[in-house]
């Protein structure tokens, strides 16, 4: 964890929480509603952007940064594996794991910009 995150351990808690709803979610049976052809990818697009970008405020760069990353990647591709075989609601789909991973290219590349400390920089909390 970055050694100058206030709360580091509230802030792990919360990115764990958020990947144990996204299990959740995803093993689920999935929502009622209409289906618009591909929108679900921009969904597993941006859910993981948004824990990959989660994951840069929490951990510091290098491989602890990277691990978490890696984690997500494989999370993801864990869970589409699991939607194939381990329920009868959900289809495994190996262009949602492609989304997946893009958002966690994409999350993952706010370490290089000004907002890789926000969490730091405010003080939140």
């Amino acid at each position: 964890m970055k050694p100058s995150l206030q709360h580091a351990s509230l802030w792990l808690g919360l990115w764990l929480a958020s990947l144990v709803v996204v299990v959740a979610l995803s093993l689920g049976s999935p929502p009622p509603g209409p289906e618009v052809p591909n929108a679900d990818k921009w969904q597993h697009f941006l859910t993981y952007g948004v824990l990959a970008a989660a994951a840069v405020q929490v951990f510091r760069r290098g491989t602890p940064l990277l691990l978490a990353c890696a984690g997500v990647v494989l999370l993801g591709i864990g869970l589409e594996v699991a939607q194939g075989t381990l329920t009868a609601t959900r289809q495994m789909d190996w262009r949602d794991a492609v989304a997946n991973t893009a958002g966690v290219l994409l999350g993952a590349a706010t370490v290089l910009t000004p907002l890789r400390d926000v969490l730091v920089r405010r003080g939140w909390i």
